[in-house]
Protein backbone atom coordinates (compact mmCIF):
# COMPACT_ATOMS: atom_id res chain seq x y z
CA UNK A 1 0.00 0.00 0.00
CA UNK A 2 0.82 3.43 -1.22
CA UNK A 3 0.79 6.15 1.72
CA UNK A 4 2.04 10.06 1.28
CA UNK A 5 0.80 12.26 3.57
CA UNK A 6 2.52 15.78 5.01
CA UNK A 7 4.31 16.21 7.80
CA UNK A 8 3.04 19.54 8.39
CA UNK A 9 -0.98 20.70 7.16
CA UNK A 10 -0.14 22.91 3.53
CA UNK A 11 3.98 21.80 3.69
CA UNK A 12 5.53 19.53 1.22
CA UNK A 13 8.74 19.97 2.00
CA UNK A 14 8.64 17.15 4.07
CA UNK A 15 6.34 14.17 3.59
CA UNK A 16 6.68 10.72 4.59
CA UNK A 17 6.07 7.52 2.53
CA UNK A 18 5.60 4.48 4.58
CA UNK A 19 8.70 4.82 7.25
CA UNK A 20 10.33 6.86 4.49
CA UNK A 21 10.81 10.93 5.31
CA UNK A 22 11.46 12.76 2.15
CA UNK A 23 13.03 16.48 2.21
CA UNK A 24 11.49 18.09 -1.34
CA UNK A 25 14.02 21.50 -1.88
CA UNK A 26 11.90 22.50 -4.75
CA UNK A 27 10.80 25.74 -2.44
CA UNK A 28 13.24 25.19 0.71
CA UNK A 29 15.91 25.43 -1.77
CA UNK A 30 14.18 27.78 -4.74
CA UNK A 31 17.44 30.21 -4.00
CA UNK A 32 20.12 27.65 -4.39
CA UNK A 33 21.46 28.18 -8.32
CA UNK A 34 23.57 25.72 -10.02
CA UNK A 35 24.90 27.08 -13.70
CA UNK A 36 21.17 27.42 -15.19
CA UNK A 37 18.98 28.01 -12.24
CA UNK A 38 17.87 25.69 -9.04
CA UNK A 39 18.69 22.28 -8.60
CA UNK A 40 15.95 20.76 -6.60
CA UNK A 41 16.37 17.57 -4.90
CA UNK A 42 14.04 14.90 -2.73
CA UNK A 43 15.83 13.26 -0.48
CA UNK A 44 15.16 9.90 1.24
CA UNK A 45 15.51 9.28 4.67
CA UNK A 46 14.87 6.18 6.94
CA UNK A 47 15.96 5.80 10.63
CA UNK A 48 17.72 8.66 10.40
CA UNK A 49 19.66 7.33 7.32
CA UNK A 50 19.83 8.68 3.95
CA UNK A 51 18.56 6.10 1.41
CA UNK A 52 18.49 8.04 -1.87
CA UNK A 53 18.81 11.30 -3.21
CA UNK A 54 16.78 12.17 -6.49
CA UNK A 55 17.29 14.92 -8.99
CA UNK A 56 14.22 16.81 -9.47
CA UNK A 57 13.93 18.19 -12.97
CA UNK A 58 16.01 21.56 -13.25
CA UNK A 59 17.28 23.84 -16.63
CA UNK A 60 20.73 22.51 -15.98
CA UNK A 61 22.62 21.30 -19.23
CA UNK A 62 21.94 17.50 -19.45
CA UNK A 63 25.55 16.57 -20.26
CA UNK A 64 27.19 18.34 -17.38
CA UNK A 65 24.28 17.46 -15.21
CA UNK A 66 24.62 13.97 -16.16
CA UNK A 67 28.18 14.30 -14.68
CA UNK A 68 27.13 15.42 -11.64
CA UNK A 69 24.54 13.05 -10.98
CA UNK A 70 27.12 10.36 -11.46
CA UNK A 71 29.42 11.37 -9.21
CA UNK A 72 27.22 12.75 -6.50
CA UNK A 73 23.97 10.74 -6.39
CA UNK A 74 25.87 8.06 -4.02
CA UNK A 75 27.87 10.39 -1.85
CA UNK A 76 25.31 10.18 1.13
CA UNK A 77 23.46 6.66 0.91
CA UNK A 78 23.72 5.19 3.78
CA UNK A 79 25.02 7.85 6.18
CA UNK A 80 22.98 8.69 9.43
CA UNK A 81 21.93 11.94 9.12
CA UNK A 82 24.77 13.74 11.87
CA UNK A 83 27.67 12.17 9.67
CA UNK A 84 25.77 12.88 6.30
CA UNK A 85 25.15 16.53 6.94
CA UNK A 86 28.97 16.79 8.06
CA UNK A 87 30.82 14.99 5.22
CA UNK A 88 32.29 17.43 3.31
CA UNK A 89 31.84 16.53 -0.84
CA UNK A 90 33.61 17.79 -3.23
CA UNK A 91 32.41 19.76 -6.45
CA UNK A 92 32.73 18.28 -9.81
CA UNK A 93 35.24 19.73 -12.42
CA UNK A 94 33.49 21.25 -14.99
CA UNK A 95 30.44 21.27 -13.45
CA UNK A 96 31.31 23.73 -10.46
CA UNK A 97 28.15 25.42 -10.04
CA UNK A 98 25.78 22.83 -10.37
CA UNK A 99 27.34 20.51 -7.95
CA UNK A 100 27.87 23.05 -5.31
CA UNK A 101 23.79 23.68 -6.06
CA UNK A 102 23.31 19.85 -5.42
CA UNK A 103 25.75 19.87 -2.45
CA UNK A 104 23.82 23.27 -0.77
CA UNK A 105 20.32 21.38 -1.68
CA UNK A 106 21.18 18.14 0.21
CA UNK A 107 22.73 19.97 3.14
CA UNK A 108 19.70 21.99 3.42
CA UNK A 109 17.37 18.99 2.88
CA UNK A 110 19.55 17.19 5.60
CA UNK A 111 19.06 20.72 7.93
CA UNK A 112 15.65 21.17 7.62
CA UNK A 113 15.08 17.28 8.76
CA UNK A 114 16.77 17.85 11.60
CA UNK A 115 15.00 20.43 12.76
CA UNK A 116 12.04 19.24 11.68
CA UNK A 117 11.27 15.17 12.24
Amino acid sequence: MFCLQSMKAGDNTITKEGDIIIINTTELGKDIEGYNGPTPMKVYIKKNKVEKIEFLKSMESPKYYAQVKKALIDKWNGLKVKEARSKQVDAVTGATYSSEAVIQNVQLALDYYQNNK
